[in-house]
This record gives C-alpha cells, structure tokens and sequence, in this order.
C-alpha cells in the first residue's frame, strides 16, 4: 500500500436512492471490516459535507457511471475504490453480453460492436434489445433452436426473469402494458439452459494485496417464494488467475476461468474508459435443448457484491497467514431466522428488500485440510 493509500478513510457509498436497508448496511459492514483489514480509519457513510476534501478509498454499491460522478467522488482510478467505473450505464450491466439483432437495431450510446465480436465463442447464443420493435425479430430467431430466458439488464439477483417457450408466448409478454418500457430500458434475451452449474470466477485488487478466485453460487427461496442468489462457494489464492490456474482444478472450472478471462480483457480492450479493482464474472455451464453442454459468461459484477464478504474474509485469511496457498470460504444469504452456525462471520441480520428478514454471513475452511 502507498504513503497515499496509507492516509485514506474506506467509507460506504451507498449510491441506490432509496436503497433497502439490506444494502445498505451489508454495504457499511464490508467497509468496516476492510478498513480494519488493511489498518486504516472507517468513515462511516459517505457524506458530501463530512467527507469533503480527505483521502477517501470508496465502497460503492453499484458501479459509478459517468465522469460527473466519478469527479463528485474524488475517483481517479481503481486504486480509489473496490468496484468500478464505467463511462455508460450499459456497459456495467449483462446487455454487453451480446450483440444487437442487426447494425441498424437500436443501441445505446457508446456500445462497441468489437466488445462482441471478442466474446463470441465465450457467452451463450443470445441478443440484446434495446427497443419494443428489435424484440420480436430477435425473438423469432433465437427460438428457432429452443426456449430463450429474457433477463431485464438492471435486474439484479435473477429477479425479473422469464423463459419463453413460443412466439405466442412471447407476443402475449409483447402486449403487456409496459413492454415498450421494459425494451426501451435494455433485455438480453438468451438460449435457456437446464441442470445449470453458476460458476463465480474473479479477481480483487485491493491496496497492494491481489485475490483471485473460482467458485460455484446457488440459489435459495425468497420471501415470496422467489428463486433469488443464495451464495457462493469459493476457492481464493492470493495472487493472478495464472496462480489459481496452478491448483488441481476440474475441466469445467478451467473453461470457466478461461471464459472470464476472455471477457475480462475484452471490455478492457473495447471500453477504454472503464476500470474495476472488483472484477467478478458468472458462467453458466449446462445442457441445451438439444442435449449439448455449453458454457457461456452470463454478466459481470464490477461492484459490490453477493460474493464480496466471502473475497473480504480471504483476504484477512492471506493477510494473518500470509503462507497460504489457497483458501475456501463461502458466502450465504438465507431467508429463514436462524441462529449463525458455528465459526461463521455475521455480516447482516435484518428485513430485506422482497422478505421480512435477511441473514447474511460467511465461513471460512483450508484448503489442504
């Protein structure tokens, strides 16, 4: 860590108006214990007034968007944050996953077609919409080879999502009253897998300190009764992708990684202004409707996120024993009240956004027994 970094406060942003109490205070125990981690002061939240002209390293939860705001914040690059910067809102969402139905379909400002021919062979067969009248052409062409699921490209968590089975179906979602707002505002519209493996896989840089990790995520029942994230199991080295490569790792976790990695430096190499200290990305391995494997990155997370208590609680690990090798740790959120299981690190406790309550914590385990 520089003189610089040595002097700075880790303060929580949440940047969400309105942003349940879940987030928000997930979002302040992260920073807390990261301040605690790397021996610097914790601001609390982010305050305009409060926090005006000191050395801040900022937590925010989603990623910033946009020069004004990265300015307003004192952001300069990723050693001022854990997350990310994007230069448009697009771009921090699951949209850049695919191409556009045609070069005269409607996209957003700063989209780069390069970013899509780079990550081709390594996302599934899909489209992104940006307007009611590109979603029908593009639906008719995916459903030639089997049901697709369309993700709205702000929803987070897997909320919002449907598979769609027919062109009837879909022209029943099309004559819903807010189908022209749900387009105009972005949907990826991809072939739907089944007996699906999510594989978490990324990369934190953190002060001088760099983890890199793979994993798998799975889903729980929300309040509702809602298929929503439920956490992630991971495995941690600390150092590069190159260093997690080394471990005795399956076929299908080495796929993925390669996968991330691919994806990774395209948006790198496409959207020039963007940069991330936090680079998580999901790969969805699973069998088609045609009874073949694929694998494919479903999105990216450059911010905080479902695994980032489970990265903070690695990077204390490498931190108190700095001759590990690798580390598991895992992250959960459950909806049933329960007591915390033993040797795990509550994160939050409380009502959440869609349920009456929220747990959420971590366990740690070695690698090597």
């Amino acid at each position: 860590m520089t003189p610089t970094q040595r002097k700075k406060t880790v303060v929580a942003h949440s940047t969400r108006e309105g942003a349940p109490l879940h987030e928000i205070e997930t979002n302040r125990a992260l920073a807390r214990w990261l301040a605690q981690i790397l021996g610097l002061k914790f601001g609390g939240s982010y305050d305009i007034d409060l926090h005006a002209g000191r050395e801040l390293y900022l937590l925010p939860t989603q990623t910033l968007v946009g020069a004004a705001q990265a300015r307003a914040l004192h952001i300069k690059g990723p050693e001022d944050l854990w997350g990310g910067y994007v230069d448009h809102d697009f771009i921090a969402t699951k949209a850049i996953s695919h191409e556009l139905l045609s070069p005269d379909a409607t996209a957003p400002e700063g989209w780069s077609p390069l970013f899509c021919q780079r990550v081709r062979k390594v996302v599934l067969d899909g489209l992104s919409v940006f307007a009611l009248e590109d979603a029908r052409p593009a639906a008719m062409r995916l459903l030639d080879n089997g049901p697709i699921r369309l993700k709205p490209v702000h929803a987070c968590a897997g909320r919002g999502q449907e598979v769609i089975h027919s062109l009837e179906e879909f022209d029943t979602l099309l004559a819903r009253p807010n189908a022209a707002t749900l387009f105009d505002e972005g949907v990826v519209l991809e072939q739907d897998l089944h007996d699906v493996i999510t594989h978490s896989v990324g990369q934190s840089f953190i002060g001088d300190h760099v983890i890199s990790y793979c994993g798998e995520q799975y889903l729980t029942q929300d309040g509702q009764g809602e298929a929503v994230y439920g956490g992630s199991n991971l495995l941690v080295v600390p150092g590069y992708y190159e260093d997690l490569l080394k471990l005795d790792l399956p076929d299908d976790v080495r796929l993925a990684i390669q996968q991330a990695q691919v994806f990774d430096t395209a948006a790198d190499e496409a959207y020039p202004g963007f940069y991330a200290s936090r680079r998580n990305y999901d790969i969805a391995q699973g069998l088609d409707s045609n009874g073949q494997r694929r694998s494919g990155v479903l999105e990216q997370s450059w911010r905080m996120g479902g695994a980032s208590s489970a990265e903070v609680a690695a990077l204390q690990s490498f931190i108190n024993n700095p001759d590990l090798r690798a580390i598991h740790v895992s992250s959960v959120e459950t909806y049933v009240d329960q007591a915390l299981p033993a040797d795990a690190i509550e994160v939050y406790r409380g009502p959440a956004e869609n349920s009456d309550f929220l747990l959420k914590y971590v366990t740690v385990k070695s690698y090597d027994g």
